[in-house]
């Protein structure tokens, strides 16, 4: 780029660019939460992905209380005509089939507004990565025990979302009841 003249890039481009680092992200997300629920089975590894939502979370409320942007303005939600805007990180978890781990990284939302505002979270009415058709936010008030389990230490605070947590809770009580069926098989 040359001194003193700036360089004009049309929107579909820029919006194309913000998609493919969107894309990459995701596909951190996926690689290394995937490592640790593979690693560490299902409850820990959630633990430790969780952990790291969290420290992301208030980083990422520390750099928007700084005055740095939270999201792009192009880019992030795709946009159909005559239809609601789809996530594109949630187009890829959905791509990969792995909404387990990937819908982990869309508790950055109360992550972010609890760090900045203990009293308040943004959740999801709908989520693409738990099966909706797209993304719906809420900001609403915590409760007691939001806060108090968000703010400890190694607590599993997904409940603080409940369209997420819903997602959970049916994954958690599925894997119980094929475990319990797998050890009835085996004797």
């Amino acid at each position: 780029m040359t001194h003193g003249k700036e360089e004009m890039v049309p929107l579909r481009e820029a919006e194309n660019e913000v998609k493919v680092v969107t894309q990459r992200l995701t596909l951190l997300h996926l690689a290394y939460a995937r490592t640790l629920v593979d690693e560490f089975g299902w409850k820990e590894g959630k633990r430790l992905v969780l952990k790291a939502i969290k420290e992301y979370g208030k980083r990422v409320a520390d750099r928007t209380r700084r005055g740095f942007q939270s999201l792009p303005t192009y880019g992030f939600w795709e946009r159909r005509e005559g239809k609601p805007q789809l996530c594109e990180l949630g187009k890829l978890v959905v791509e990969y089939g792995e909404e387990d781990i990937g819908s982990l990284y869309c508790l950055i939302d109360p992550a972010k507004t609890m760090f900045t505002d203990p009293t308040q979270k943004l959740i999801h009415t709908r989520c693409l990565t738990v099966g909706d058709d797209r993304c719906e936010f809420a900001t609403v008030p915590t409760t007691e025990r939001d806060r108090e389990a968000f703010f400890a230490d190694d607590e599993d605070w997904s409940h603080v979302d409940p369209r997420l947590n819903e997602f959970y809770s049916e994954k958690e009580t599925t894997s119980m009841r094929d475990k319990s069926s797998l050890r009835i098989e085996d004797q």
